[in-house]
């Protein structure tokens, strides 16, 4: 094998053989996506990364963990944009979901409730939906103050365990390559990685198997917007607050819209993968017309 590719590699069949491994006894012992237990599995799962970049970085190749793998606290305006864009990028997609056949905007939530229904009992709905109506405050505004607390709070913690691994060793051991490139190849990689989560219900319950193919799409995505932000603001951990928000603002772009399915609203489906190209092609324009530091030369350092 290749010497530029030993080490990412090392990392990448840890990190499948841990994870795959961890959902396989999950759900061959009888555990269901959409439960508690579920989450503490989904948990789990995203600090295996992290967990498979510190065992190959210090363990196997004795090498530094924090210069090397991009954990930085030094705060920068790119660390703004990673916890601003994702909550922006949910509102788009909920506007660019309207434009689909089908669908409408719905104040009232009902688009929202009737997809709880397959895993919320429905008097524990109606309670929801109560509360919802009694509010002097629209839910969509206390979900997106949610989203921005706890996005760059406590899921930038399970983001980061995510985030080391992806941008912070695959990253650096393909900075080599051009950008688009190595974020091609990492985005395949992390939409691979989600796959037996999504086979179960993750993210596209109605469409488990075409899921799987959508999350791929999403990833290739979605992985230069992060990569981006990672490298523009030398930091992994501002890769891990974007991860982290963007996670909290899901429920935001089909919030107040109802219709459509798991592969046409919302953030990973269709109308949030236009959205994803929209960005994708604001930021190539930013750093081929108005980047003051090209992101080539990072990726060249090896930042």
């Amino acid at each position: 094998m290749d010497v530029k590719l030993k080490k990412p590699g090392l990392f990448i069949v840890l990190t499948f053989a841990i994870s795959w491994f961890i959902a396989g006894l999950f759900f061959s012992s009888g555990g269901r996506w959409n439960t508690p237990a579920s989450l503490v599995v989904a948990v789990i799962y995203m600090f295996v990364p992290a967990i498979a970049a510190v065992s190959v970085q210090k363990f196997i190749y004795r090498d530094h963990l924090k210069n090397p793998l991009g954990v930085s606290f030094r705060l920068n305006r790119w660390f703004l944009v990673a916890w601003l864009l994702p909550p922006m990028m949910a509102s788009a997609t909920m506007a660019v979901s309207l434009l689909f056949p089908g669908v409408r905007y719905s104040p009232d939530m009902a688009g929202l409730f009737e997809r709880l229904r397959p895993a919320i009992p429905p008097e524990q709905i109606e309670q929801i939906r109560s509360q919802a109506l009694a509010s002097p405050i629209h839910p969509f505004w206390l979900g997106l103050l949610q989203a921005l607390i706890v996005g760059p709070t406590v899921n930038a913690v399970a983001g980061f365990g995510e985030e080391l691994g992806w941008r912070g060793l695959l990253q650096k051991e393909l900075s080599y390559m051009s950008f688009w490139k190595s974020s091609a190849i990492i985005g395949l990689i992390w939409g691979v990685w989600h796959a037996p989560l999504i086979l179960q219900g993750h993210n596209y319950p109605q469409h488990p198997v075409v899921g799987v193919w959508m999350m791929i799409v999403w990833t290739l995505l979605l992985s230069p917007i992060f990569s981006y932000v990672r490298l523009k603001a030398r930091s992994v951990i501002a890769a891990a607050i974007i991860h982290g928000t963007i996670n909290a603002s899901f429920g935001l772009s089909i919030m107040v819209i109802s219709g459509g399915d798991d592969l046409t609203v919302g953030l990973a489906g269709a109308a949030g993968i236009i959205v994803l190209v929209i960005v994708n092609l604001c930021m190539y324009a930013y750093e081929r017309f108005l980047a003051t530091e090209l992101i080539d030369s990072f990726t060249s350092q090896g930042k």
